[in-house]
């Protein structure tokens, strides 16, 4: 089995949470979603883990950061190409969300950030290593 990575995040609404992932392209595995989780499928290897707060709180002790305020972590995920890049992004502002940063080109990298309805942020890469500064 490949290693896998799991993202839980904190939800206040876990239906507009679902629904605002889902219109960003990432699928439901309902087999790990119930009434206080959702399960949201980025690919083979890496998921999101929607967690309302109370569920959340099943797996720590410490206070659950307020991320419309503060910085947590930020959340990298590269894409294919340019054109994924801008889909992904434009359709994360289309469904609630807000483009926090303004779009860098590295060159051989082009960047665009994302905040989703709850803040928390994400950073969409596209990487094209031809390019690369030797």
């Amino acid at each position: 089995m490949s290693q896998q990575i799991f993202i839980n995040l904190p939800v206040k609404d876990l239906q507009q949470s679902m629904s605002f992932y889902t219109a960003i392209g990432f699928n439901n595995n309902p087999q790990f979603t119930d009434d206080k989780a959702a399960c949201m499928v980025v690919s083979d290897t890496i998921f999101v883990m929607l967690l309302t707060h109370e569920r959340f709180s099943d797996f720590t002790s410490k206070e659950i950061a307020d991320t419309k305020k503060t910085v947590a972590v930020l959340n990298a995920l590269s894409v294919t190409s340019p054109e994924a890049l801008n889909e992904l992004v434009n359709k994360a502002i289309e469904a609630g969300g807000n483009e926090y940063a303004e779009q860098k080109d590295y060159g051989f990298m082009q960047q665009r950030c994302f905040e989703d309805l709850d803040g928390h942020n994400w950073e969409i890469t596209y990487m094209d290593m031809s390019q690369f500064p030797k």
